[in-house]
């Protein structure tokens, strides 16, 4: 996006999480906090990621659910905190983000994506990632493991999200090929880390958070 007459100016805040049933979130977790634990940690990062997104006040913030918006738990964010509820489409989590980007583009708006497995990512990382899209085209926030913690584009681009194997320690290096052979310009902030594995619980128990482990 050359022309800079042509840039959204509006930018949006997506959080992309599940339901937190028990035994089909953060199933890594499992044997260190239970099914249960594991799903109740989830619904904390959740909610975490919630309240950065709004603590940032860049713009409106959306909750996108999967597998759909129908779950309580995606409702009572929803009433507590005044976000819209969306529901997640696509085969895979390319196609479910590239949707998420037409949709705000629908309305000429950029978009930030974040997921709710990183609770180090601050309100100060996404008003980062929103003032990058005013001169770039897209913004990231890399994480530890080779994937990405934050996505922001200025309009959506398929070719991003179109065979990546996704989950796997390779994400970022091919998102940057695709972003090069797309001759886009783009701004990484500081690599972060997310919760994935029982080491990360642990982690988040020595930062000192409070739904580290759940009761």
């Amino acid at each position: 996006m050359s022309d800079p007459a042509r840039r959204p100016e509006r930018t949006r805040v997506a959080v992309f999480a599940r339901a937190p049933v028990a035994g089909a979130v953060k199933t890594r977790l499992a044997g260190a906090l239970g099914a249960e634990g594991a799903a109740e940690l989830h619904a904390g990062l959740v909610r975490h990621a919630l309240a950065t997104a709004i603590a940032a006040d860049v713009g409106p913030v959306e909750l996108w659910c999967a597998p759909d918006a129908a779950h309580p738990f995606f409702a009572s964010c929803a009433a507590e905190l005044g976000v819209t509820l969306h529901a997640q489409r696509g085969d895979d989590l390319g196609a479910r983000m590239h949707g998420a980007f037409e949709h705000a583009a629908a309305s000429g708006d950029a978009l930030v994506v974040i997921g709710s497995d990183c609770p180090v990512l601050s309100a100060q990382h996404l008003r980062d990632a929103a003032a990058a899209l005013n001169a770039c085209d897209a913004v990231f926030a890399p994480a530890e493991d080779g994937g990405y913690v934050l996505v922001g584009l200025a309009r959506p681009v398929a070719p991003l999200f179109e065979g990546i194997v996704w989950g796997g320690s390779t994400v970022m290096a091919q998102t940057r090929e695709r972003l090069a052979a797309s001759r886009l310009a783009w701004k990484e902030l500081a690599t972060l880390w997310d919760v994935d594995r029982p080491e990360d619980v642990a982690r988040l128990e020595r930062a000192g958070w409070p739904f580290a482990r759940p009761r």
